[in-house]
């Protein structure tokens, strides 16, 4: 029964935590736990500790802290890198490990079963291997680092649109700036393609390293995919083995029209943990599916997560010059002012990297940078009359 209930806390909090991270801040959760947890995981926590240092030693001691926040977070500081990275494997390893071993030893003692084979126990080991691979690859793989050596190349194959990018030099590397390229403050250069610093695993996801990190979603989330699948066969099979459907109809008179509801209550009273763990899969397969898909769009239509940012503010800049033009030229006219006028002047986003689907993944698999120099250059998608 313990291992029941370690299972049901290990799950809750994970998939709270997870979803307080990601999504907290979504206006859906506005008002409920899920914000004040994303708050708290953000800013709360931090904000708490610089009351309570302040409260129990004054000033100097707020003095300290926040020279050690410059210290450790306002430059590069490579022994916090590993111990960040360090902390990121631990709590992916913590996540993953428990739910393995839960797995093994609840479920492997079925294995074969009517419906699955003894090959399960090793390719699902073999799979669990794969995504700690991709993992270490993400985060270890050269995420697209500009230098003056490849600096040209990277101008060559990101052209400026003057629009969110034009012509400038990374102030801290002293160096052109390329377009797409944003200079990172934790690792300390400039990243070509830049899509956001992952904290967890303590790297950049830019142009050279996207593809390792889209495989690590995908790949996870065939795995809680393929696990739940794998759990649910074993109790059908357990279902079929056991001939659970025919005792309970024939030896204890279950009516006809309680077949397949009994099985199911058989399986929760003896299988309960089993069908915990393939909940939480399933769960999980889901939370994954969706922030897979989410970047899976970027990757579709050529956007970077920092370039989603970009658009947005330049698009609220327009609107609000578009409306104040509008009032202005209505005051000048003598006419009322309309609201619903101004906004129907559409700021139309026009993204010159997006070159189709198939080019952009291509350009997401096989990095333009890898790519010989006569061939790297991006040509923008042919503009509709």
């Amino acid at each position: 029964m313990a291992v029941q209930w370690l299972l049901v806390v290990h799950g809750i909090m994970t998939l709270t935590v997870v979803i307080s991270f990601l999504c907290g801040q979504w206006p859906i959760f506005k008002g409920t736990p899920f914000q004040w947890i994303h708050y708290f995981l953000t800013r709360g926590a931090y904000h708490y500790l610089l009351r309570f240092v302040g409260m129990v030693f004054g000033s100097k001691g707020t003095d300290v802290v926040l020279t050690v926040e410059q210290f450790c977070c306002d430059r590069p500081n490579p022994i916090l890198q590993v111990c960040i990275f360090l902390l990121g494997l631990i709590i992916y390893i913590a996540i993953i490990g428990p739910v393995y071993f839960l797995i093994a030893k609840s479920s492997f003692v079925y294995i074969p079963g009517y419906y699955i084979g003894d090959v399960h126990k090793y390719t699902s080991f073999l799979a669990v291997v794969v995504g700690v691979i991709l993992f270490l690859l993400t985060s270890f793989c050269d995420p697209g680092t500009v230098n003056a050596a490849n600096v040209s190349q990277y101008i060559s194959a990101y052209p400026y649109d003057d629009i969110i990018y034009s012509e400038k030099e990374c102030s801290t590397c002293r160096i052109p700036k390329p377009a797409r390229s944003k200079h990172c403050s934790i690792c300390n250069q400039c990243v070509a393609r830049f899509d956001h610093h992952c904290g967890w695993m303590n790297n950049c996801i830019g142009e050279r390293n996207t593809r390792y990190f889209m495989a690590f979603l995908f790949w996870h989330f065939l795995l809680c995919l393929y696990g739940a699948i794998a759990i649910g066969f074993i109790l059908a099979g357990r279902v079929k083995e056991l001939r659970v459907v025919h005792i309970l109809t024939v030896y204890y008179g279950v009516e006809n029209s309680f077949r397949n509801l009994a099985p199911r209550q058989w399986l929760a009273g003896t299988y309960n943990t089993q069908i915990l763990v393939m909940v939480f899969l399933a769960i999980v397969s889901l939370l994954l599916a969706g922030f897979f898909a989410y970047h899976l769009k970027l990757c579709l239509t050529n956007t970077t997560t920092n370039e989603t940012f970009k658009w947005r503010e330049y698009i609220s800049l327009r609107k609000k010059l578009s409306e104040a033009k509008a009032s202005s030229a209505a005051l000048k006219a003598g006419t009322p002012y309309c609201e619903a006028e101004a906004k129907a002047q559409a700021i139309v986003k026009r993204n010159m990297y997006d070159r189709g689907s198939f080019q952009n993944l291509s350009e997401i698999v096989f990095p333009l940078s890898s790519r010989p120099h006569t061939s790297c250059k991006h040509t923008p998608k042919p503009k509709s009359e």
